[in-house]
């Protein structure tokens, strides 16, 4: 087991620490003396024995479920099968996390909601999730809420990282063989920069530490709602400091005419209120996180 430099007082363990939420939160909680246990599936993913065992070794005062990340928040399509066996851990994960009374960090997503809504989704809003993802999601939601008492829900908005499966990704890969790329005019979200939402754990992780019982569903986006084709057009503003001669033809499109306008909402903002009133955590502008994620895109190619 890797362990990461200097510790607070908390004995944190991430699951998930390879990929971009993850990195991102290590790094950050470097600049703030907070290490974590870093664990690795010997079987290439958790499942309900691995977790049991490392719980019953570690025994830690705070759990970070960031295992799924890139099929919760990154994938184009993910096989249901594969949420059914995700749930199954996150069911044994709140069940440890009980008996040892370790707090739970679990993520999820705006894909929580239907998207109908034409303003602000918050916390007390009633979820009517759309797809399998999301469908999983709220039912691994209510697994942790139902077995655990001390647990910390955050639904992320689109979350933002340097990944060529990413939106990002997407883009500017479209972007560097020249080719047309349809955007949605009228799907709206809040981009959040992946060092954004490490952010945010960082500042959750400061305040448990101080044995403040926080414990509930919390949201958390970019400020700024926007359409999805607005977010590629500042990609791309953004990008020409890299690639001068990058040219993409972004082509605006209805939401209904694209093929997940089925199992995507529409309409995904959140109401960011709770988490600001109750841990102080206030909304920074996606856009300024563009060129971090740039840099980390380009230097990693």
């Amino acid at each position: 087991m890797k362990k990461a430099k200097v510790s607070m007082d908390l004995k944190i363990v991430l699951l998930g620490a390879g990929n971009a939420l993850g990195q991102a939160l290590i790094r950050q909680g470097a600049e703030r003396d907070i290490s974590f246990f870093i664990p690795r599936p010997a079987e290439g993913s958790w499942t309900p024995a691995t977790l049991t065992e490392l719980l019953d070794q570690v025994r830690p005062d705070v759990v970070i479920n960031l295992a799924y990340y890139y099929d919760w928040f990154q994938a184009g399509r993910v096989e249901p099968a594969k949420f059914v066996h995700q749930a199954e851990a996150v069911e044994r994960l709140a069940q440890l996390c009980k008996h040892y009374q370790s707090i739970l960090i679990q993520p999820s997503s705006y894909r929580v909601f239907d998207g109908f809504r034409a303003t602000a989704y918050n916390e007390k809003h009633e979820c009517n999730p759309l797809s399998p993802r999301g469908q999983a999601l709220l039912a691994m939601e209510e697994s942790v809420r139902s077995i655990c008492s001390r647990y910390v829900i955050i639904r992320f908005g689109w979350l933002l990282d340097d990944s060529l499966d990413g939106m990002l990704g997407r883009v500017l890969q479209r972007a560097q063989a020249h080719e047309s790329m349809a955007m949605a005019d009228d799907r709206r979200g809040n981009p959040t920069p992946v060092d954004d939402a490490a952010r945010v754990l960082v500042a959750i992780l400061n305040q448990l530490d101080c044995n403040a019982p926080l414990w509930g569903t919390y949201q958390y986006g970019g400020q700024e709602a926007a359409t999805t084709l607005a977010v590629a057009e500042a990609i791309l503003q953004e990008a020409k400091a890299w690639c001068s001669d990058m040219r993409l033809e972004v082509i605006p499109q209805p939401h209904a005419q694209f093929e997940d306008a089925q199992i995507e909402p529409q309409h995904g903002v959140l109401d960011c209120k709770k988490i600001t009133h109750v841990f102080g955590i206030k909304p920074r502008s996606w856009r300024t996180g563009l060129a971090e994620l740039l840099d980390n895109y380009y230097r990693n190619m």
